[in-house]
Parts: structure tokens; C-alpha cells; sequence
């Protein structure tokens, strides 16, 4: 079974659907199973010196694991924890992987539709087996924060409230040069709600 898409210059891709696989159930505030550094080895991080006038009044947590620290806020009502977070770090998020061997190491240019509605155009220059198994879709705590992946955040919250409506499909190509203009006049002439969201 094949879709095609065709760009507003006439170019026509035909995608071949990838099955896909959910692992688990919905996960909560993975953000809070950070706990490799401290809230004061955090502050000290370039992209986090932002806030640590702000978490001057936390002297006590200073010696905290930082996710243990922000359940605390998220569980006392105090939104400061989202600050250390990217704007799809506190979503929920599943686990879902390619269950079809033979697309695992292909690259090209992928779409997530949600029954008919096209919902997200994405390029993949490596594999397939990292852009969705060992990105989208396992979300780490690390990737929650300011300098994780928000797009990875995004997507696998996108796919798991939608669950089991989404479907993953595949267009291989062979050429890093034509993957990104590929996407770009895909992209640009669909313009898919989860891209928009995104930018």
C-alpha cells in the first residue's frame, strides 16, 4: 500500500506505511527521573544562569538531584519547575518503536498521519531505527529540559495522545541533498499542523 504526496512543482513521493509498535503505557513527569546532577550543578550550566536569581530562594535544594527538586514545585503548585523545562517537557509521553525490520535502516523523508489527516512531515539522514526507535520514541528525562530535544518531546506526546490513529509512513531516497529539499517543499505546501507547532 502506497500514499503519494506531490510538492507544489509537481514532484511526486510515494510513502510506504511502517508499522509501528507501543511498548508501554502513558508516562508522567519523566522530567523528574533527572537526577545525575544537583540544582546547583545545573544553575551553573550556560543555558540554565538565567535562572538562578530566581532559585536563590531554594538555598536548602541546592545538594538536590534536580528531578527530585522539581516534582517538589510541580507537586507544591510552584510553576518555577517549568522553567528548567522545554515547552513540551511536562507532556505525556509513551513508548513506540518501528515493528518492521526492513525499515529500520532506511533514511528519507517520513509522515505521521492520524486516520487521513497528514499531521507531520519529518526528514531522516540516518536511520529510521534512530530517528523514531531511539528518538521519538523513548523519551529520556534529559530530553525534557531546556537543553534536551523538544521536537522529540513534541512528536512522541503528539503520537501518544493520538495512540493508535497514527500511522508512521516511509518515502526511502538515497540522497542527503534531496531528503532536505524534499521535506522543505513538502513542508511548505502541506504545511502539517505538528510542523507548525513546532516552529
Amino acid at each position: 500500500m502506497l500514499r503519494q504526496l506531490t510538492t507544489g512543482d509537481g514532484t511526486n513521493f510515494s510513502f510506504q506505511r511502517v508499522a509501528l509498535r507501543f511498548e508501554s503505557t502513558v508516562d508522567y513527569d519523566i522530567f523528574t527521573r533527572k537526577n545525575n546532577k544537583s540544582l546547583a550543578d545545573t544553575l551553573v550550566h550556560p543555558r540554565y544562569k538565567g535562572l538562578m536569581m530566581e532559585a536563590a530562594q531554594f538555598q536548602q535544594f541546592m545538594h538536590s538531584p534536580l528531578g527530585q527538586f522539581l516534582a517538589g514545585l510541580k507537586r507544591n503548585g510552584d510553576p518555577f519547575y517549568k522553567r528548567f523545562l522545554n515547552k513540551h517537557g511536562d507532556e505525556r509521553f509513551s513508548v513506540f518503536l518501528i515493528d518492521a525490520p526492513d525499515f529500520l535502516t532506511k533514511k528519507g523523508i517520513y509522515a505521521f498521519y492520524v486516520g487521513e489527516e497528514l499531521r507531520y512531515i519529518g526528514r531522516c539522514r540516518d536511520t529510521m531505527k534512530q530517528r523514531i526507535n531511539q528518538g521519538y520514541g523513548k523519551i529520556h528525562p534529559k530530553n525534557c529540559y531546556i537543553d534536551g530535544q523538544s521536537t522529540n518531546c513534541h512528536l512522541n506526546a503528539k503520537v501518544t495522545e493520538a495512540g493508535h490513529e497514527v500511522d508512521l509512513w516511509l518515502c526511502p531516497l538515497e540522497s542527503d541533498d534531496e531528503i532536505i529539499l524534499a521535506e522543505a517543499k513538502l513542508i511548505g505546501k502541506f504545511r502539517p499542523i505538528w510542523n507548525v507547532q513546532v516552529l
